[in-house]
């Protein structure tokens, strides 16, 4: 009897047989993962928010936090295309008054974002976000504002992806607001 063909290598069957067995597990979890993944659903969108006004925040505070959003305020009023000379000084006036104020900043951030020149806009936001979070004021309603704001510097500087992503979640909170990509004087009013 000729025992080559009758006989296996016992080794090549086990192999072959621990081959099978690895990727059926190998294969098997793969599938679980990719199962998983399909059956996930996605987060929901953001509650759209009612965003804050430079407005609703004209008579609190102490004496120059008042006399600042004053002339926050006057300087959103006189914000059109004409006066933005004016518009600006009264926003950095509102700073000389109270420089805690992160509507001042915000708001002159703005106005540089208006203006095309994104140089001080980033500082600025930084600065207005920093305020509203010691003031305990970093909240959707008026951080919507320093997202859209962010975004329209990121379009000032070219980065067309971070600025997507800041305008699109912008527009998400707000879309009354930010459907436009842009932060107009009156509606912070």
């Amino acid at each position: 009897m000729d025992g080559g063909a009758q006989t296996r290598n016992p080794r090549s069957v086990r192999g072959l047989s621990s081959w099978r067995y690895v990727l059926f597990w190998i294969l098997l979890a793969l599938g679980l993962v990719f199962l998983q993944a399909g059956c996930q659903t996605p987060a929901p969108p953001p509650a759209p928010v009612k965003p804050y006004k430079a407005s609703d925040f004209l008579d609190q505070g102490d004496p120059a936090r008042k006399a600042s959003m004053r002339l926050v305020v006057q300087g959103l009023e006189s914000d059109d295309r004409a006066a933005y000379p004016a518009a600006r000084a009264s926003y950095e006036r509102a700073i000389q008054v109270d420089a805690t104020n992160p509507w001042a900043y915000l708001v002159l951030a703005r106005y540089y974002v208006q203006q095309g020149d994104v140089s001080r806009v980033n500082s600025l936001l930084d600065q207005s976000a920093a305020l509203f979070e010691a003031q305990g004021l970093r909240e959707p309603r008026v951080g919507v504002h320093l997202l859209g704001l962010r975004g329209s510097a990121f379009v000032l500087e070219g980065r067309s992806a971070d600025a997507t992503l800041y305008l699109e979640r912008a527009q998400e909170l707000a879309p009354g607001v930010w459907g436009d990509d842009q932060l107009e004087a009156d509606e912070l009013l």
